[in-house]
């Protein structure tokens, strides 16, 4: 009889309808599979489950398969049922009535999306009962709810609302219209919000009295995160402004004054700042006390989200991108701009310039300078740090090239050598990615804090910061020390460590601390003949690091790239992680651009203005504007990396052929780094490369034919071609491959 019954469910199963793509794929995601563990259980290929999921055609599985994929989907179904649209008004909601979705299913998924978080998300209690439902748009995504009373299962990495009760409908949230005209904001963990507001006034309202949108603050003396609103196209024309910028405001990254909504706000006695009203628009009143009334706008149309470093994250639907910035707000804080203002932006919310004072004798606290912070005012940088144009160089005469001995220049390596006989008999060209590179380069390094001191024929300190007059030019690197001992290399097949080009110094040049201290390490003496030192230090970029490497780190685990793999088990993991899932990949490239860009922005340039060389330009005004914290960072990254080939180099005689910022080739004679970094029994080369995803560690970045490195040379008639600059695909473009 069990047969017979078996056979019944097969042939129901055969034949039974199964639900759309979207739901199909949505299931899966609120389980954390990932297609490669369907197809694993199916024993199908991975493309055929994407063809079942894909919303343009999908395909329809046949025979067995559809009988257990149906049975999958059915389960899955039951543990995370499709939530129910309604209509329901945020204004309207009492703050008591916000619980999350029942089920142990559910309560998983909130605590997995929150890991890595500083704030822990509360057991789900009862959902209250739905309001009269309302049909779903055919174009939204069925991922969301139309209520504020109930949450998804969301998907893993999905960040859910805080559990301040000022924000806890979570940092920020998707401003859209759907068919209907109704105004939404999708918020994080799937919430979607009916928003009343007519106008961008009153949304800027809606979003500081109902909308519990923003974020805790970072730091004890520092301030609350305001809510961010993203504005889609139908939200632009909704409230009166343009869906793209003309030519001209582009260029000015604003619109003109007088426009109309502009002018509603100033009405409505709403201030905007010096940027004016452009891709990152901030809106307010000036504070009363500590209480602050900022909202902040970012409108993709407009270019707010750089597709170098945001991807296709601009043309995803609301809830997905929602998701995706949500993410990246719970783990490294609300976008506050560009990746790079973002990063800067860090720094100063984890150290705030001041802090609030012991009571005095009348009780009352004053703003003093924090401990360990930049302050609240800018300092000037030395001569030799300053870049061209300064006003610290305005008596230089005007076509006057500063020289090594001038001009301190720590710059990321680009480096390149011809291969020798030995290494042209070889298969493959290797190449390695440093992974964080220059978040691990800040990790632990002392940094200045105040003003320089200048110094005459000093003593060089290795914990003191600064900027060092000497001459390297007797570093030989055919003999150096590695530990404690002395080894003899071939010293020209390797990179000097003191210039980016690799070329050995000629004579006195300026360096920052760490260089100047890896020459120590080398077993050189140095003779500074003089300094700028900083007595005023700290490990300043900290918290900074650990942050970006633990936002970096749980969005990899998220992908399937854990930190504790083996080194097959990593290569393994990390071939085509970001198909797993886009939307978290996306999010992986924004950190690591948010690390290089925040160091960028320690040394931004005039960005026109009217600009003239000799004048101030605006960033100089910020306390963040610290040169020499940039140096400091890039120098001690370009030496951990030469640390670890001079360190290779010793163990197994094999040389770089190219090095691009974080990204090192090596001549192999296998295409994996397997076949020729030295693992014994699963364990590297102490202080050489180390497969695996830490800040500091390794990934594979590309494999080459021999032949094609040869052959691109050859067409290009450059014997010393960057190969590192096209290993990752072999195509050769302008673009710096090297992350």
């Amino acid at each position: 009889m069990s047969e017979m019954f078996d056979a019944v469910d097969a042939l129901v199963a055969s034949r039974a309808p199964l639900p759309p793509a979207e739901e199909r794929k949505r299931l899966r995601v609120a389980h954390g599979l990932t297609l490669d563990d369907v197809a694993g259980a199916l024993k199908v290929r991975r493309a055929t489950v994407s063809a079942w999921e894909s919303p343009k055609k999908p395909t329809e599985p046949r025979g067995p398969e559809r009988e257990a994929y149906a049975r999958l989907l059915k389960q899955l179904a039951e543990l995370y049922p499709a939530p129910v649209p309604a209509t329901f008004t945020a204004a309207a909601a009492p703050a008591e009535v916000r619980p999350l979705s029942t089920g142990e299913a559910s309560e998983a998924a909130v605590m997995t999306a929150t890991e890595n978080t500083q704030t822990p998300v509360p057991a789900p209690v009862a959902a209250a009962p739905a309001a009269a439902p309302r049909p779903a748009s055919t174009t939204r995504s069925t991922s969301t709810s139309r209520r504020p009373g109930a949450r998804k299962a969301a998907p893993a990495g999905t960040p859910a609302g805080g559990t301040d009760p000022r924000f806890e409908n979570g940092p920020l949230a998707v401003v859209d219209v759907d068919e209907d005209g109704k105004v939404l904001a999708y918020c994080t963990g799937g919430l979607v919000l009916d928003v009343p507001a007519k106008s961008l006034p009153s949304l800027v309202d809606w979003t500081l009295k109902e909308a519990k949108l923003g974020a805790p603050k970072l730091s004890g003396p520092g301030k609350d995160a305001d809510p961010l609103l993203v504005l889609t196209g139908a939200a632009l024309e909704r409230y009166g402004l343009p869906a793209t910028l003309t030519e001209e405001e582009r260029i000015a990254g604003r619109i003109p004054e007088g426009h109309k909504v502009i002018k509603q706000l100033a009405r409505a006695q709403w201030q905007l700042t010096k940027r004016g009203f452009g891709p990152w628009a901030r809106i307010y009143r000036p504070a009363q006390g500590s209480e602050r009334a900022c909202v902040q706008l970012c409108i993709p149309s407009w270019n707010a989200l750089d597709t170098r470093h945001w991807g296709t994250a601009g043309q995803l639907a609301p809830a997905e991108l929602a998701r995706l910035l949500g993410v990246y707000a719970s783990r490294v804080m609300t976008p506050r701009g560009s990746t790079a203002v973002t990063g800067l932006e860090l720094m100063t919310a984890l150290h705030p310039a001041t802090r609030a004072s012991e009571p005095d004798a009348t009780g009352k606290r004053h703003s003093e300078h924090n401990p360990g912070s930049l302050g609240k005012d800018p300092v000037d940088c030395a001569p030799c740090e300053a870049p061209d144009g300064h006003p610290l160089l305005k008596d230089l005469p005007r076509f006057h090239v500063r020289g090594p001995a001038e001009k301190l220049f720590e710059e990321a390596y680009d480096w390149a050598r011809p291969m020798t006989d030995a290494e042209c008999t070889l298969r493959y060209l290797v190449g390695l990615d440093v992974n964080m590179a220059f978040a691990a380069g800040a990790n632990g390094l002392n940094v200045g804090l105040g003003a320089p001191t200048h110094v005459t024929n000093p003593v060089f300190d290795p914990k003191l910061p600064g900027s060092w007059l000497v001459d390297l030019s007797h570093v030989d690197l055919s003999k150096v020390k590695v530990g404690k001992e002395w080894v003899e290399l071939d010293g020209s097949l390797l990179p000097s460590p003191f210039t980016p080009k690799g070329e050995r110094p000629e004579g006195p040049a300026w360096y920052a601390t760490p260089t100047v201290a890896y020459a120590v390490e080398l077993g050189y003496e140095v003779r500074p003949l003089e300094a700028w030192v900083r007595r005023e230090n700290g490990r300043y970029l900290d918290g900074w690091y650990n942050r970006l490497r633990d936002a970096y780190l749980a969005t990899m685990a998220d992908l399937g790239v854990d930190a504790d793999l083996s080194p097959e088990d990593f290569l393994a993991a990390m071939d085509g992680y970001k198909a797993r899932d886009p939307e978290l990949a996306i999010v992986v490239a924004a950190i690591k651009a948010t690390v290089k860009g925040g160091l960028g922005k320690l040394r931004e340039r005039p960005r026109g203005e009217g600009w003239r060389p000799g004048e101030p330009w605006r960033a100089l005004s910020r306390p963040t504007w610290r040169p020499d914290i940039r140096a400091a960072v890039i120098s001690r990254t370009r030496i951990n990396l030469h640390r670890k080939i001079v360190k290779h180099a010793s163990f197994t005689g094999q040389y770089p052929i190219a090095i691009l910022s974080d990204c090192v080739v090596y001549a192999a004679n296998g295409p994996s780094p397997l076949d020729f970094l030295p693992y014994r029994e699963g364990k590297p080369l102490p202080g050489g490369f180390k497969l695996g995803i830490n800040p500091g560690l390794v990934k594979h970045e590309g494999t080459q034919d021999v032949l094609w490195g040869e052959e691109v040379r050859e067409r290009f008639n450059a014997p010393e071609l960057n190969l590192a600059r096209y290993i990752k695909d072999g195509t050769v473009t302008d673009a710096d491959n090297g992350e």
